[in-house]
């Protein structure tokens, strides 16, 4: 890995270089993606299928898009046990950290005959989108359907592409049904996204879209926001690493990997106050990419966007990591618990020696579908809120509304609003004095003039 010292213009030349990886860069898909779109939501079924036989190799009808029951427990019979005791342990802990998360109506009544609130609704029905192809994302399964699940949300449909054998990788089976989904259908891509969003005579419309892809589905949920609620645009994976001279190189080294194993396009930075932790980490990452299964793919991400900055100072250091604002940030330094109060920008933040990325993606339980491409800024991690929505909740007696409704009256018409101003005034128009009489609401209102 390359070694450069920490200063504006390299923070500067980093900055623009991660932009290059967000799909708002890629515009030469746009069209594309377009095009899929507009055919899925005029032609519906009959596209789906089509796109998939043409992008996936499968051949899928109405009877054969939906996965059965059957398939499931047949997923179930060729899931090593262990491993579903694991997804179970792991569904335990993502279920206990986001019930944490839980929204609740309020309602604040007062004496004179006012009532304020707001009432917590979940979504009706929400879509998630599951990577499909070589791999297969058990967790990123379990990462967006709990959330929704604890949130209340009466149907999720998963949708995720088919092998060219038309089947759904059994361990992403297994971990939809564990966590609840309602329903798997074997699409992916835009296509997919655009079923989603549209709904076709197989699948039923959502009103939100979760879940990452490739950079076809994140053009697609782009295009899309509007029909529907969406997530987030995922961008490729990231990672960095805060550390001083006390952090472990190999460690580093290490955990630098775990995402630069993603793809081509992942980045991989470490910034550190020791040139001599740098370069020992650089030496480690090149010992473990010429050991390690997709020791390839690792090269290539790392010569494209893997970094590592030395900078003077650890202020100088939390500076740069606050301003690439990255999905994984890792704190590796002396006392990492009192850097973790400076950082601003984070989508997940893992504190010390032991807390390594892999860590959250699998089993503690924090949510892994985190903002990218530097959107830590001003977005959260996937979370129960998502899939809530919020109704404000107002109500107020007569005798409430007569002591406030000539303020009302009178900021209306201060905005030349005046069917607001008369909203609230036709509801004074008569007084009933002490005598029994009837005044004009119109009287009244001058005699405060």
């Amino acid at each position: 890995m390359r070694i450069e010292t920490l200063d504006e213009t390299t923070k500067k030349n980093l900055l623009e270089d991660l932009l290059k990886r967000s799909p708002n860069s890629y515009g030469q898909y746009e069209e594309r993606v377009q095009e899929i779109l507009r055919t899925v939501q005029k032609e519906r079924d009959a596209a789906v299928f089509s796109y998939t036989e043409r992008f996936d190799g499968a051949k899928i009808t109405a009877e054969t898009i939906r996965v059965t029951e059957e398939e499931i427990q047949e997923a179930y019979a060729q899931v090593d046990k262990e491993l579903l005791r694991i997804v179970r342990r792991a569904l335990h802990n993502i279920e206990v950290y986001h019930q944490k998360q839980m929204q609740y109506s309020w309602f604040d009544s007062k004496p004179n005959g006012t009532m304020l609130g707001q009432k917590v609704t979940a979504l009706q029905r929400v879509g998630v989108y599951v990577p499909g192809g070589k791999a297969a994302y058990p967790s990123s399964v379990l990462m967006n359907i709990v959330p929704a699940k604890v949130a209340g949300v009466e149907e999720i449909v998963m949708v995720t592409p088919p092998g060219k054998d038309g089947k759904v990788n059994p361990t992403t089976l297994v971990a939809a049904k564990e966590a609840g989904a309602a329903a798997i259908y074997k699409v992916g891509g835009a296509q997919a996204v655009g079923a989603l969003a549209y709904g076709t005579e197989s699948i039923p419309k959502v009103d939100k879209i979760v879940g990452p892809g490739n950079i076809y589905v994140a053009l697609a949920k782009k295009a899309v926001y509007g029909h529907v609620s969406i997530d987030s645009i995922a961008g490729p994976s990231e990672i960095l690493v805060l550390a001083d001279e006390t952090a472990n190189p190999r460690y580093v080294a290490a955990d630098l990997l775990s995402q630069a194993e993603h793809d081509e396009l992942a980045s991989a930075i470490l910034v550190t106050t020791s040139r001599k932790l740098a370069e020992k980490v650089s030496a480690e990452a090149e010992a473990f990419a010429q050991e390690l299964s997709r020791g390839e793919i690792i090269r290539k991400s790392l010569d494209n966007y893997g970094h590592i900055f030395v900078a003077d100072t650890l202020e100088d250091a939390i500076d740069a990591a606050n301003e690439i604002a990255s999905e994984h940030l890792e704190i590796m330094t002396a006392d990492p618990y009192q850097v973790m109060t400076k950082i601003r920008n984070a989508g997940a933040i893992f504190i010390g020696t032991y807390s390594s990325e892999p860590l959250g993606d699998y089993f503690a339980g924090p949510n892994h579908i985190l903002p990218t491409n530097g959107t830590a800024r001003f977005f959260s991690p996937l979370s129960v809120e998502d899939f809530l929505k919020k109704s404000s909740i107002i109500a107020y007696s007569r005798e409430a509304l007569a002591e406030i409704h000539s303020d009302i009256e009178q900021f209306a018409e201060a905005e030349h609003l005046t069917a607001h101003a008369n909203s609230i005034r036709v509801r004074f128009e008569k007084e009933t004095c002490a005598d029994g009489t009837k005044r004009e609401q119109e009287d009244r209102r001058k005699s405060h003039e």
